[in-house]
């Protein structure tokens, strides 16, 4: 026999050459990663233009149209108002005085009604009147205010209020934005950032220029301290039972399937379950923080629940197999060893939990934390968790419920200091596990 090659042998191709099939493959695999990469990029474009449009649309709530009037008042003048009948009347005539006084200076000789001031100012006279009241030493000095103007006004600056589509009526007439240009040429009409708007509470439905959610940023603040120190205890202890202690039978295989179908219970369902619990049968204080925090611990319980297992469940089996070869007990190895190296997931579990119940609204409805309970601020810690109040969520709902188009700028901005509060608890729980992660 020889060692001739055959002629029928198949001729095998060179692993520095490339057929057919593997281009094929390659051309796969690159259209795959194209059809990622676009994907991200569509995503990444719809944020931009999600934030875009937020921004756009709630930076006016952050500004203010006022008018910047600095005069003085005589304790002969203030005498003189006090003894008048109609005290407001007064002032506001008092203002106006002033007012025109100070165009004289600039030049401008203008004929200024008190309806027009009214109606561009509001009832500007008991303001003035209550600050001279609060204050007597700032008789005969100069003293500088800054007046809101009316809703419309502001509107008219914003460009959302045009003569042409302006509809006269007893909140602004046309003869109105003559003034208010006059007023603005002389710079005493200006624009200004809105500190109210971040530190003031809802105003009515009647003044959408002095509404703010400082108040509901503290209903918030207290809420998310009950759904803190209640969940996290109760969470990561019923987590620490079902991974490590309990035994695997039916009942905790029921328990574990219910846990995670109450994490995918509509968040109304808990609003429904914490009217008829904490409020109809418990008698709890309708529209407190106290009784928002519990609902919606009830409703992030499953979630760090669900995530603080999976973190129990990501350290390795060889951790605990050392601490018990050590003589550690069951608990000495959960404790001191287990529960340490998964704190980075519970407590970005955690967060998260929190940050998707900040952001929850139709539970609160429920239970009658609607925007306008919230008036003040509490006088005390006691009464931040039992006064009524409102949230965040809640707030935003409100002011987009009204019939007033200035409303919708103020929820515009409320939503950007709530996306804040949230980008801010998202960063936080990156940090976290970024800080703590262990990797084996």
């Amino acid at each position: 026999m020889t060692d001739m090659p055959m002629e029928d042998a198949p001729v095998r191709g060179s692993l520095t050459q490339v057929d057919a099939r593997t281009k094929k493959r390659n051309a796969a695999e690159k259209r795959f990663k194209a059809y990622g990469i676009g994907a991200i990029l569509i995503g990444v474009a719809f944020l931009i233009v999600l934030a875009i449009s937020i921004v756009r649309s709630g930076a006016p709530a952050f500004t203010h149209t006022v008018m910047d009037v600095e005069f003085t008042v005589t304790q002969e003048e203030f005498d003189a108002a006090e003894g008048e009948l109609f005290k407001t009347k007064a002032y506001s005539n008092l203002f106006i005085s002033k007012l025109a006084a100070q165009l004289e200076e600039k030049g401008l000789e203008i004929e200024i009604e008190e309806a027009a001031i009214e109606r561009l100012l509001g009832k500007v006279g008991a303001d003035i009147r209550e600050f001279y009241r609060e204050n007597p030493n700032a008789l005969g000095t100069p003293q500088r205010f800054e007046l809101s103007a009316s809703s419309r006004v502001d509107g008219y600056f914003n460009g959302r209020v045009t003569r042409d589509t302006l509809v006269e009526s007893r909140f602004l007439m046309l003869a109105d934005l003559d003034l208010v240009d006059v007023l603005h040429e002389a710079g005493i009409i200006k624009g200004a950032f809105n500190w109210n708007f971040i530190t003031g509470a809802d105003s009515g439905v009647d003044n959408p220029g002095g509404a703010g959610i400082g108040a509901s940023v503290i209903g918030s603040f207290f809420m998310m301290l009950v759904v803190l120190f209640l969940s996290l205890p109760i969470g990561v202890a019923a987590s620490i039972y079902l991974e490590e202690f309990a035994p695997k039978n039916r009942f905790t295989d029921l328990i574990e399937v219910n846990i995670s179908n109450l994490a995918a219970v509509p968040s109304i369902v808990f609003g429904i379950l914490g009217l008829a619990v904490f409020i109809q049968f418990m008698h709890l204080p309708q529209s407190a923080p106290l009784v928002g925090g519990l609902v919606l611990t009830l409703m992030t319980l499953p979630t760090i629940i669900i995530s603080t297992r999976a973190s129990l469940r990501a350290v390795p089996p060889s951790i605990r197999d050392a601490a018990l070869g050590v003589g550690a007990s069951k608990m000495q190895a959960v404790f001191h060893h287990v529960l340490p190296l998964a704190m980075p997931g519970i407590l970005t579990g955690t967060i998260i939990g929190l940050a998707q119940a900040l952001g929850e609204t139709a539970p609160l409805l429920l239970i009658g934390m609607v925007g306008f309970v919230a008036r003040g601020y509490p006088e005390g810690v006691v009464a931040g968790f039992t006064d009524p109040n409102s949230a965040m969520p809640a707030q935003i709902y409100t002011w987009a419920a009204r019939a007033d188009a200035s409303f919708y700028d103020k929820a515009w901005g409320g939503i950007i200091i709530l996306l804040i509060f949230l980008l801010s608890m998202n960063i936080l729980a990156i940090i976290l596990r970024r800080r703590f992660e262990r990797r084996w």
